[in-house]
């Protein structure tokens, strides 16, 4: 007696797509075979729709603990089901900072009684707390994230000193944020001077321009070769950086490259539009930037895609560009803005696939998730891929209610979302009475 089955899937895994069923029991996958027949509790036709491994976001701020006016891990990770995302490592950039071995396990207490998906979290590093960094469970934190550019609180870590000693002794993936500090605050200053109160979010790209990411990006992977360091780059955002990284599979390299999606979609033309709303950091820039990543995406020079998933309140975007925070929120349609990369011949489903869940698995070494096996957990992100989805404000599950994507018509519809073997999302509907998500294993 099985679980669930699901019929007539068109299977995305593994750099091929293949027709089959997929039977489940308790939280894992049973068995993946032509045609199964046999009891189930439930049996769903899936019709041929596309079933992908659920994505894996390695990069997202649900604000929990001490910011949860602007989210927080239920309402976030809620939003990222009804898109497929069925894992996430979440950022230590919250209120208290999650920069010591107690608050991390603090953090990994309040998810287990309010994460609706699976999870993880980084810690982390500062210029102060390589103690803690050097006793950190390898099997428990995903990574360790170092911010070589401005953060909050004691987050930026701006002392070579103690960047060496993170990048000698760190047990874990180093996951940076890269800009540098300096030339930005120089920016600032001049484009204050010259613009005063007409500074606005158009004037963005530019003083977080492509020199102030290249000048810390290449500091950092200057020190993963010096160090030995397994470094893994958020968020790239210029053609200049792509010098830094190499192609190839994923699993043979110790330093990786991370593109987001809100980096792949918008240019600078759409600072006029849409202003505020997608002033992140780093910043949205050229048009040669944009289409720069999407080209090392397919070069696989960009090993992974995620979204760093950032909510704020609408009347704090609204407010005047200097005061309003840098971030955007993105986790609810990251799959669908992939899948119209696939409608317009850029991305294959299978790159998607690899992208988003397989190479970030294999990346910070995840058990028995991110890949549609059996014995692996059944986390599945099924895809109606000419059903064309309009967000608006009804559809929107950010805690934030707001998306820079409202009134925008994606070609394709996440139709399901499976996660430990059980519905989350269905046909629109989220599953209210889902169990509360696992927290995510490694094999380190």
């Amino acid at each position: 007696m099985y679980d669930l089955i699901l019929k007539n899937c068109n299977i995305v895994n593994e750099d091929s797509i293949y027709e089959s069923d997929i039977a489940i029991k308790n939280d894992r996958i049973e068995l993946i075979s032509t045609n199964i027949e046999a009891e189930a509790k439930e049996v769903i036709d899936i019709n041929g729709r596309y079933v992908m491994p659920g994505l894996i976001d390695d990069q997202v701020h649900f604000r929990e603990p001490g910011l949860t006016h602007k989210g927080d891990i239920a309402s976030e990770s809620f939003a990222g089901l009804a898109g497929g995302v069925t894992s996430y490592f979440e950022m230590p950039n919250v209120n208290p900072a999650t920069t010591s071995l107690e608050n991390l396990d603090k953090k990994f207490q309040l998810a287990s009684q309010r994460s609706l998906s699976n999870y993880s979290f980084h810690l982390g590093a500062t210029n102060s707390n390589i103690e803690d960094i050097k006793n950190v469970d390898i099997n428990k934190a995903a990574g360790l994230k170092v911010f070589m550019g401005a953060s909050t609180g004691d987050m930026l870590v701006d002392s070579i000193d103690a960047l060496e000693g993170i990048f000698k002794y760190s047990p874990l993936n180093i996951v940076t944020h890269c800009e540098d500090t300096p030339r930005i605050r120089a920016n600032e200053k001049a484009f204050y001077a010259k613009y005063g109160d007409e500074l606005s979010a158009i004037h963005h790209p530019y003083i977080r321009d492509a020199e102030s990411c290249y000048l810390s990006s290449s500091m950092a992977v200057d020190l993963a070769k010096k160090h030995s360091a397994n470094l893994h780059v958020f968020h790239l955002s210029t053609e200049k950086e792509m010098s830094l990284f190499t192609s190839g599979p994923v699993d043979n390299k110790k330093i990786t490259a991370e593109v987001c999606v809100h980096h792949l979609h918008f240019n600078n033309s759409d600072y006029e539009r849409l202003g505020n709303q997608i002033k992140c950091n780093p910043s949205v820039k050229e048009e040669s930037d944009r289409q720069a990543l999407v080209d090392a995406v397919n070069q696989d020079k960009i090993d992974i895609i995620a979204t760093d998933h950032a909510p704020h309140t609408w009347d704090e975007k609204n407010m005047k560009y200097v005061d309003a925070p840098a971030g955007l929120p993105l986790i609810q349609h990251s799959l669908q803005i992939l899948l119209d990369f696939y409608h317009d011949g850029i991305f294959s489903l299978e790159q998607i696939v690899r992208k988003t869940s397989h190479n970030t698995a294999t990346r910070f070494q995840i058990k028995d998730r991110g890949f549609i096996r059996e014995g692996y957990y059944a986390d599945f992100a099924i895809v109606d891929i000419d059903k064309p989805y309009t967000v608006n404000k009804s559809n929107i599950l950010y805690k934030c209610g707001w998306s820079p994507f409202t009134d925008t018509t994606f070609k394709s519809s996440v139709f399901m979302t499976v996660i430990n073997g059980n519905i989350a999302f269905r046909d629109g509907q989220v599953n209210q009475n889902l169990p509360f998500g696992s927290q995510i294993e490694f094999n380190r």
